[in-house]
This record gives structure tokens, C-alpha cells and sequence, in this order.
């Protein structure tokens, strides 16, 4: 009887751990897709809630830092008509106390200018846990197809 019940017990200890990883890794998919949000919105405001204070993006062979994400999607991005749709197929999630590191495609519908264009991108985020709170420390970005 105590074998079963240790092994009951191991069962759902495993499937504690479990949910509380996939409820980590959904937070860091999260911070992800709302920082993708902000950009769509022009929402430096937002944006920067989702950010390390020295984050550091590499986007087209560019190494770029939090002002100049912001210059380049928001400040210059003067379109009416701008508006961006943004879908996540998250690859891998990972968790190693209070950094996480996470790949994804995405897929990004964009009007702007009166002019339509799909990007797909793989990118791999790294994430750092501050004050209970996920943020992107390391973005990388890899164009796989513009049309």
C-alpha cells in the first residue's frame, strides 16, 4: 500500500512541476506577444514595460538598443494607415531560474503607406525575471521571407 501511495504521491508532484513550468513559459510567451503588441500599437509606453533597461536587439545585421527600436518602429512610423497583425508558433520555451530563453517564428501582416506586406522572422528572446516580472533582455532576429 505505501508503494502505491509514494507512487500516487511522485505522479502528482510531476504534474505540479509540470503546470507550473508551462504556466512559466506561457509568461515568458507572453511578455513576447505583448511587446509585439506595443510595437503594433506605437506604444513606447507599453513597450518599454516589456523590456530590460539594456536590451539589446539584432535585427538585420544591426545591433540596436531600446532608443532606437523605439525610433525606428514608433517614432518614425508617421502611417494612417499603419497596422500590423502579429502570429507566434513558439518553438521552444526554457526556464533556468531567472532567465528563459525562448525561439519562435513569426509572422507579421503589415499595411502601411497603402501598401501591404507579409515578413516572416525566426527570432530567439532572452528573458530576465525582475521583480516577479518577465523582461526581454536579448532579442535576435532572422529575416526568412518578405513579400
Amino acid at each position: 500500500m505505501k508503494k502505491i501511495q509514494l507512487f500516487v504521491l511522485a505522479i502528482l508532484f510531476t504534474a505540479l512541476l509540470q503546470a507550473q513550468s508551462t504556466a512559466s513559459q506561457r509568461a515568458v510567451q507572453q511578455t513576447v506577444t505583448k511587446l509585439f503588441d506595443a510595437l503594433s500599437n506605437r506604444d513606447a509606453v507599453s513597450l518599454k514595460q516589456y523590456c530590460a533597461d539594456d536590451i539589446s536587439l539584432y535585427e538585420y545585421g544591426m545591433a540596436w538598443n531600446l532608443d532606437t527600436l523605439i525610433n525606428r518602429a514608433i517614432t518614425l512610423n508617421t502611417a494612417t494607415d499603419f497596422k500590423r497583425i502579429n502570429t507566434f508558433e513558439f518553438i521552444n520555451t526554457t526556464i533556468n531560474k531567472d532567465v528563459a530563453w525562448t525561439t519562435y517564428h513569426l509572422s507579421s501582416e503589415i499595411t502601411k503607406d497603402g501598401k501591404q506586406a507579409s515578413v516572416k522572422w525566426m527570432e530567439t528572446v532572452i528573458a530576465i525575471k525582475k521583480q516577479n516580472k518577465w523582461k526581454i533582455k536579448v532579442l535576435h532576429s532572422t529575416l526568412i521571407k518578405r513579400s
